[in-house]
């Protein structure tokens, strides 16, 4: 008899969690052990469900699931993680893998790819989407440092760079210095411009 393979499933869209887990929940040696709907809750239902894989979507409150495979890498070291993503962002390949993912997957991928994909990382495999591979290796690696990112992320919602100074406890001009030089590495026209090229990428 095949040992079950423990799966936590993380994702915040209710309809999407309980199709991937029905349709995983048909293989015969994955048994889908834990729901959460946020990033944050990711680590503790690991813990209470001694889960053997965890698959985490990346856009989720509380937390991402780059974040959460992270933090899982740091507490639970022995368990693997599985990325899913509904955009194929480059720069999200690169952070799931810097943060400890092992395998890095679209969503809309069939349910066979899924399952074999959480079979493969628990014999030590990686397992990449090869169109994001290829497209991660053309684009090169984000060329925002951590504080440019975090500036420009702040400074998505239109906030002056008074607004963003008091928030990031930082001086206008340091402020203004951080945007000025993330527009330029993204060869954007202006702030808003360079957000949406940073989101695009996946790198903020």
């Amino acid at each position: 008899m095949r040992c079950m393979i423990r799966l936590l499933l993380a994702e915040d869209q209710a309809m999407v969690r309980e199709a991937l887990a029905a349709l995983l929940g048909l293989e015969p040696d994955i048994e889908v052990v834990a729901q959460v709907a946020r990033g944050d809750e990711v680590l503790a239902a690991a813990r209470a469900h001694a889960v053997d894989v965890a698959l985490l979507d990346i856009e989720m409150p509380g937390m991402t699931g780059i974040e959460a495979a992270a933090q899982l890498q740091r507490e639970l070291p022995a368990l693997k993680v599985v990325v899913l993503t509904t955009f194929g962002r480059p720069g999200y390949l690169r952070r799931a893998m810097e943060s400890g993912a092992h395998a890095f997957l679209v969503k809309d991928a069939p349910a066979s790819q899924l399952a074999s994909a959480v079979r493969k990382v628990l014999g030590g495999e990686r397992v990449i989407d090869p169109t994001l591979a290829a497209a991660a290796l053309s684009d090169g690696a984000n060329p925002l440092t951590d504080r440019e990112r975090e500036v420009l992320r702040a400074a998505a919602d239109g906030s002056t760079n008074a607004e963003l100074a008091a928030a990031l406890h930082l001086s206008q001009g340091t402020v203004r210095n951080y945007l000025s030089t993330a527009i330029q590495k993204l060869t954007a026209r202006n702030r808003a411009e360079a957000v949406r090229i940073a989101r695009e990428k996946g790198w903020l």
